[in-house]
């Protein structure tokens, strides 16, 4: 006898050895469809158990618990204290539950389930047997919703024929039980036929001759009942078709066969020849073999029938564990309204064709597959209860059940086909940690087939050995100015158990709070940053402890020694210097001086600056921080400078930190204000006698590329407005009507506008020319074009309109021009006999005089190419009031354009807004754009058109800008710098800005601040050429 014979043998044994007093049944009968928490029954007073100890006598709190698979949906529950058995949620559905067999009455439908009761001491396992009884839940349906049945017309009376009968989930007295024909118009009646197998067949009896011709179809209804409380029932229509007469119908030989076939046949295989016969000749004896249509579909699907020869062969793999016994009405017709009927009834006969199935359902809950014992567990500690079972029957179904190897563990016999798992012997950590073992089921057939089940069982162990320290004392150094988290060491301990009785757990003793420990790795590491000279040496203590119960635990003492470093970086005492300089401020000065510190002494605090990106800009005495300028500030080329400084001390490895510097240059009032608009002094704007006042007739528009305060501009009206007729907002330079115009003010009105800015300490200002012409209209452009260009020999101070009607008719003009030349040969008289009678004053004299005349502008063209150049700035001079201005105008090739020379003075008004005086003293000549149209070329005292002459007794200074801008003809800008100086715009973009150097041009180094100006229309006309009117 081998190994495995011997375990077979075992378990034999074991299987007639039933414990009577760990193994019981318990038998319940409920309703189907019952709702949640139904009670059942109640385990412990059912089986009459006791909860007291008959060896202790003390009262034991027992616990029940439903022996159940991993993910099922129960279909009842067990209250683990009381032991009282409820329903759930889950339905309890009997038609679903038996499904796929046929219960008559008297069989049961139930299933089954086990409860244990623990602790282990009153163990116990109860096998719950619940039977589900039917409730009439289901009405009875016919097969279709519509019957039709042929029926010969020479069919005698009392004749009979079949009608599907009706089928009823229920059973018993819930399942059909009565039919009943409606309207049966006294033609038809029904008789109920009842099979021996309990089946109810209705039957259509013919109670009146047929006659097709006279009515070939009846319509009726067929109800059928079942026998249920409530009742059920439903109907269907039948519908009878009278047919031609068939004399002779088919017949079977056997209207009742009975076969078997095994559950292997295989596809194709016979079951049963049926054979009918038909007395008729010709086509009423062609017989048609058809399924009936009680047959099941799952039974069509699985056997096929020759419609022809009337053979049954399968159709499809059987499976009698699936279904046993298959019922099969076959109708044999000849086409006569009376099928012959024959019923089969194939048992499926069994094959070993199934394993046995072994179900394992743990006691004690295993954690990922695998149970865990604790090596105190006593003996006969149960660990899972095992059902095996096979879908086969007799010897092909008969299970045995062992465990495969030799281990400390063994199965217990409960009832014929479960056992429980249960240990057999002490267990032993220290010998064996880990089993792995089979449990095999094998069933009788030939070959056997059998099954395994893997079990894994886990031993933990007991804590009986406390941590060990690799070292009792721990020593080790780290260096100060360390970062936070900084690895020290790893503090480890060894315990000899195992599990959570090995975790060890690290804690720091008193005196540590500059370090952390971790918990479980023992990992040391700094928590604060150390410093040598506050603290050398920390000794503290660690204790090791594990997680047992009782927990164990140990000490080591650690010493930690600090080594010193140069551990302090130099210190700025701002981590951001601004330093405000003021841009006329001198190359090489001093701008600030940057402080910082080293809390290291000796070398380690000897600290040397430098810069680290300023592009030589700035000069930096690495040693006593001291910052001085290597560039002339100019605020508007760039209004600030920022750079990093770095300071490095002679430690080794030398430390260094970084601080931000930024010079701030402060603006200085150095700009005049730049007009924009109106765009040249050659333009004007028509102003209609309809004009309101109030109405906006004209813009001026200017900016300054200084800012704050210098770059407030104010707008004045200085000259050219003695009849109050227009007004200037100082803010905005909207020129509006202060009243409506007269026709005595047609005619062309020049204003002289003064732009200020609010500069400190001392203000700059631009004059532009306004021309406004008022009339209704402006289509004499020629005829405007001569009043702008005589106004220019009218002095500024002096209103173009004084006269009594302001240049309305040539005859006028030239009587004006007249005059004008007459005084002006009278002046020359005048100034050549003082120039006779100072001859013989002094030689200082003479050479301010002479200075004096050097002093009139004239444009140089050499001076166009040198305006690129970079200039420099000029102080302003101290002050400035311009008394006259005198302009000289010669066209020798027309009568009408004789010499008119003119004196003006500009008011004082001019003063009262800080102007300024101008510095005559020499200055670089003022150079204009070639074959420009505008006032410069006026300006040429050598040439025989008109020039511009500022006297030299003039006292106007201004700082370096001047404050006379010019608008030229060509819509360029003329402005004040130190002398009368031109803005070029290459394009008609009126807003662009020109450069404005040392020289008197304008120079901007970002975009102008623009503000919205209405449309309104100007007009310029060319003296270059007589073009005509062009419209801004």
């Amino acid at each position: 006898m081998d190994l495995r014979d011997f375990y077979l043998l075992a378990a034999l044994i074991a299987c007639l050895r039933l414990d009577s007093a760990i193994a019981q049944e318990l038998i319940y009968t409920i309703r189907e469809e019952l709702p949640e928490n139904v009670p059942i029954g109640n385990i412990p007073k059912d089986l009459n158990i006791s909860h007291i100890n008959a060896a202790t006598g003390t009262s034991a709190s027992l616990v029940y618990r439903l022996v159940s698979k991993a993910g099922d949906a129960p279909l009842v529950k067990v209250s683990s204290s009381t032991g009282e058995i409820f329903t759930t949620s889950n339905r309890i559905d009997r038609e679903k539950l038996c499904a796929g067999a046929s219960y008559a009455e008297e069989n049961e439908c139930f299933f089954e389930l086990e409860v244990v009761i623990l602790p282990n001491d009153f163990f116990r396992l109860i096998k719950i047997k619940i039977i589900v009884k039917d409730t009439n839940d289901n009405a009875p349906m016919f097969p279709s919703p519509v019957i039709n049945i042929s029926i010969p017309e020479n069919t005698l009376i009392n004749s009979r024929f079949p009608i599907p009968s009706a089928t009823d989930p229920d059973t018993g007295v819930n399942g059909v039980q009565h039919y009943e024909l409606l309207n049966g118009q006294s033609v038809f009646g029904l008789d109920i036929v009842e099979t021996p197998e309990g089946e109810k067949w209705p039957q259509l009896i013919v109670q009146q001759n047929l006659d097709r011709e006279q009515k070939d179809t009846y319509v009726m209804k067929i109800k059928v009942e079942d026998g249920g409380t409530p009742q059920k029932s439903s109907t269907a229509i039948l519908q009878v078709t009278v047919s031609d007469v068939n004399d002779n119908r088919p017949v079977f030989k056997e209207g009742q066969v009975e076969v078997h076939i095994p559950e292997n046949a295989p596809v194709g295989t016979s079951v049963i020849q049926l054979h009918a016969t038909d007395a008729d000749i010709g086509s009423n004896a062609e017989i048609r073999y058809i399924f009936g249509a009680q047959v099941a579909p799952a039974t069509k699907r699985l056997f096929a029938l020759n419609n022809t020869t009337g053979l049954i062969t399968v159709q499809r793999s059987l499976d009698r564990e699936e279904t046993a016994i298959h019922k099969v009405t076959v109708l044999a017709s000849d086409g006569s309204s009376t099928p012959a009927r024959a019923t089969v009834t194939i048992n499926v006969t069994d094959v070993n064709d199934n394993p046995p199935n072994i179900d394992l359902r743990y006691i004690i809950s295993p954690i990922n597959g695998t149970v865990y014992l604790s090596e105190k567990d006593p003996v006969n500690t149960k660990i899972a209860l095992i059902t095996v079972s096979d879908k086969d029957t007799d010897v092909n179904g008969k299970v045995i059940c062992f465990i495969e190897r030799e281990v400390p563990f063994h199965l217990k016999a409960v009832y014929d086909n479960q056992y429980l798992l249960e240990t057999s012997s002490l267990l032993d950590y220290e010998g064996t940690k880990e089993f792995s073992f089979k449990i095999v089921a094998s069933d009788s057939g030939k070959p056997s087939l059998n099954q395994t089940a893997l079990v894994r069982v886990k031993l933990e162990d007991e804590n009986d050995n406390p941590p060990i320290f690799s070292q009792p004392v721990i020593e080790l150094s780290v260096s100060e100015n360390n970062r936070r988290g900084l690895y020290l060491t790893t503090i480890s301990a060894t315990d000899e158990d195992s599990g959570k009785n090995a975790d060890i757990v690290y804690q720091l003793g008193p005196n540590a709070s500059f370090f952390d420990l971790d918990r479980k790795t023992g990992v040391l590491t700094a928590s604060r940053v150390f410093d040598r000279e506050e603290q050398e040496r920390f000794i503290f203590t660690v204790t090791a402890r594990d997680n047992g119960t009782p927990p164990l635990q140990s000490q080591a003492a650690v010493i930690v020694t600090v080594l010193d470093e140069n551990d302090n970086s130099p210190k700025f005492t701002h981590n951001h210097f601004q330093f405000f300089v003021s841009e006329n401020l001198p190359k090489y000065s001093t701008v600030g001086v940057i402080t910082v510190t080293d809390a290291d002494a000796g070398e380690n605090k000897a600290v040397t600056l430098s810069i680290l990106n300023d592009n030589e800009n700035f000069v930096l005495d690495p040693y006593s921080g001291v910052i001085k300028s290597n560039v002339s500030f100019d605020r508007e080329q760039q209004s600030s400078y920022t750079f990093d400084v770095k300071a490095i001390d002679g430690g080794q490895p030398p430390r260094s930190s970084t601080a931000k510097v930024t010079i701030n240059v402060m603006d200085v009032n150095d700009n005049s204000p730049v007009v924009i608009y109106p765009p040249s002094n050659t333009s004007f704007k028509l102003v209609p006698l309809s004009a309101i006042p109030g109405s906006v007739v004209a813009e001026v528009f200017a900016v300054d590329i200084d800012t704050g305060m210098n770059a407030e501009l104010k707008y004045t009206i200085v000259s050219g407005n003695n009849k109050g007729l227009f007004r200037i907002d100082p803010v905005t330079g909207n020129i509006t009507l202060e009243e409506k115009p007269a026709p005595t003010d047609v005619g062309l009105h020049r204003l002289v506008v003064n732009i200020s800015d609010l500069g400190y300490p001392k203000s700059l200002h631009t004059l532009v020319l306004v021309f406004l012409y008022v009339n209704d209209t402006a289509g004499n452009a020629s005829h405007i074009y001569d009043l702008i260009r005589r106004t220019m020999e009218t002095p500024l101070d002096r209103n173009i309109g004084d006269s009594s009607q302001p240049y309305q008719n040539e005859d006028y003009l030239t009587i004006m021009i007249a005059i004008v030349a007459g005084a002006m040969v009278v002046i020359v008289v005048i100034f050549v006999t003082v120039l006779v009678r100072c001859r013989h004053a002094s030689r200082f004299k003479a050479a301010q005089r002479s200075k004096q005349g050097a002093e009139w502008m004239s444009p140089n063209q050499e001076n166009k190419q040198n305006k690129k150049k970079k200039r420099k700035k000029r102080k302003s001079p101290k002050s400035s009031l311009l008394n006259f201005v005198t302009i000289e105008e010669s066209k020798p090739d027309d009568a009408v354009h004789e010499p008119i020379n003119g004196t003006i003075s500009l008011p004082a008004e001019l003063e009262e807004q800080s102007i300024g005086r101008f510095d005559w003293g020499p200055a670089p000549p003022t150079t204009f754009k070639p074959n420009s149209p505008d006032l410069a070329k006026h300006y040429k005292s050598a040439s025989p058109q008109s020039a511009f002459h500022l006297k030299p007794d003039t006292p106007i200074s201004v700082k370096k800008h001047h404050v006379i801008q010019e608008l030229p003809l060509d819509n360029t800008f003329v402005g004040g710098c130190d002398t009368l100086s031109k803005r070029s715009s290459t394009s008609s973009d009126h807003f662009s800005a020109s450069e404005c150097s040392s020289q008197g041009g304008f120079k901007t180094k970002g975009p102008l601040h623009t503000r919205q100006v209405n449309e309104h229309f100007y007009w310029s006309i060319s003296t270059a050429y007589k073009c005509p009117v062009n419209q801004y």
